[in-house]
Order: structure tokens, then sequence, then C-alpha cells
């Protein structure tokens, strides 16, 4: 049995790792005294208690936590503060053997943005495959349910007396500046950042992060089977259970709902459009394949044991 401590269990993510812990006899869970949880010494002492950590802090107080972790702690960090870093495992396996062997070897892993992931999956393969060039103009748009805010924003939301304006979806990260955007660049080899417009809507959970492409602009003219077909190959070639391509006519009614698989660790991307324009979307649980979803499927390669624990 492993021993496992969540540093900043209390928030959105820390207590939904903490719900896929549930029926698990496989760890331990090492929990802090409430009076302590801001104790530098408890901390320390709490960490290194831990065969694994999860980091679920503001970015300063990740890399705060991982300087008090001895080498022989392993992490598994939710913040954004070391995603770019290369001496770091990147955690999404299902983009190849070289990503899951580092998650499976490595002492330090980061967990993926949930913007960004819904963006590396479509695009990574793409420019992986020699599709897609590197020096593409990608403008991406998303939406997303407001749980990924944070707990002050869900508050608001789920106020009595909240603005109206909460109403509607709302635009932001409006200077292109947002915090996902290094990784989406990074992770996927690409010349330039996107420009990103990503939304927040009055739904819980859940997001569709979407990618227009026009054909002409890549590689070689590629049909919109091609792509489907690349992507689809791509996947099935590095066993991935979690992400899925979806088939062609889905869906059915024409429509991409953003919480239709909330709750689930799974993510599917559609190709629709035509041979001269499309559109790419994947669809994914902020929540889950977003953020502790992903970051307990690591943890189990982490451990060597089947990555669906606790998953399905």
């Amino acid at each position: 049995m492993v021993k496992v401590y969540i540093d900043g269990q209390e928030g959105t993510t820390g207590l939904k790792i903490l719900e896929r812990f549930e029926g698990r006899n496989d760890i331990e869970l090492l929990k802090i005294d409430e009076s302590k949880r801001k104790d530098n010494d408890e901390r320390r002492k709490m960490i290194n208690s831990a065969d694994f950590v999860f980091l679920c802090l503001p970015d300063d107080a990740a890399r705060e936590a991982v300087a008090m972790a001895d080498d022989k702690v392993r992490i598994i960090d939710a913040s954004t503060a070391h995603r770019t870093n290369s001496e770091w495992a990147y955690g999404f396996p299902e983009l190849g053997a070289d990503f899951r062997n580092k998650i499976e070897n490595s002492s330090r892993t980061a967990v993926p943005g949930c913007y960004a992931s819904g963006f590396i999956s479509m695009v990574y393969p793409l420019v992986k495959l020699g599709i897609m060039p590197k020096d593409y103009p990608i403008v991406c748009h998303a939406v997303s349910g407001y749980s990924g805010a944070g707990k002050k924003a869900i508050a608001v939301y789920k106020g009595e007396n909240r603005p109206a304006d909460l109403d509607s979806p709302r635009q932001y990260a409006l200077s292109q500046q947002h915090k996902h955007l290094p990784e989406m660049q990074k992770i996927c080899g690409l010349d330039y950042a996107p420009a990103f417009n990503p939304l927040v809507c009055d739904y819980y959970s859940g997001m569709v992060v979407s990618l227009p492409i026009f054909t002409r602009m890549l590689t070689k003219k590629y049909s919109l089977s091609d792509v489907r077909k690349a992507l689809k190959e791509f996947y099935e070639e590095n066993g991935s259970y979690f992400v899925k391509v979806m088939p062609e006519g889905e869906p059915e009614d024409g429509f991409i709902g953003a919480n239709n698989i909330s709750g689930t660790n799974m993510m599917q991307i559609f190709v629709n459009g035509n041979d001269e324009r499309l559109i790419l979307c994947s669809r994914l649980d902020n929540l889950g394949k977003g953020a502790s979803g992903a970051a307990v499927q690591c943890l189990n390669i982490m451990m060597g044991i089947d990555e669906k624990t606790g998953l399905i």
C-alpha cells in the first residue's frame, strides 16, 4: 500500500481526487490537521511522509512544496508551475510511448491544463504526423463550465443575487495571456502561440475546445476523412482507452454539448466540416481528464498498475 498526500485537498481539484479514491484499498491517504494546513513545517512533514504527493495549489505554493520534498517523494502537480519544464514528465500518456514512459519512471509529473488538454489532443498529432505545419496560424475557441474558475467563482455562480451577465457565456483572457498558452505552444512544437478565445458559461462542468482548420493551409491537401483517419490511427496505435476519435456522422443531431461526459475521465474528438474547412472539437470534463482524472491516471501509471483504476 502506498501513502498519498494531497497538498491543497480542500480545493476543487483536490476534492475531486479524494472522490476518485473512494473504494480504493491500495492507497493510504495522509491528511494534515486542518489547523496546520498552512504551517510549512507540518506541510514538509506530511509531504516527506508520503510516497506520492498531489499538488492542488497556486503556482508559487506548488513551487514551494516541491522545494520541501525529498528526492524519494514522487510529485504530481496539478498547477501551471511545471508544465513547460522539460525535466518534468507531461501527464498526457496518450500522446505516445515517450510521454507514457516518462510518466511511469519520473519522480515529477505535471498534469496538463484543461483547455490545453483539449487543444493538444488535436494539434499535437497533426503536427507530429506532418499534417499541420508548425507555423500554422491557429485560432482556437473553447467553452467551459464555471467550476474551472475556482471556489470563489463557483460561489458567485451559485449565489442567489449573482450578476445578470453570469446568465450568458462570458469571453475572457482578452489580452491573449491565458496561462495555458505556453504549454499549448511548447508541447505541440508550434512556432507561434495560438490566438485563444475561451468562454466561461452558466453550467457546472465540462468543456469543448474547437479548432477550425483550412485544409489548403496544411502541408498538403488533406480531406476530412484523411484527418479523421490519421487521428483515429494515432490514438489506437498509442493504446488509448480514454481518448476516442468519434466516427463519421457524430454527433448525429449536429450539436456538441459541452457537459455530456462530465464526471468521467473520457475525451472525445470530433472531426466535422468539409474538405475545405474542418472543425475539430475535443470534449472533456474540465474536472476529469482536464484535472483530477488526469492526475489519478498519472498516479496509476507511476504506481505501475492499470491506469483505469478508480476512473471507470
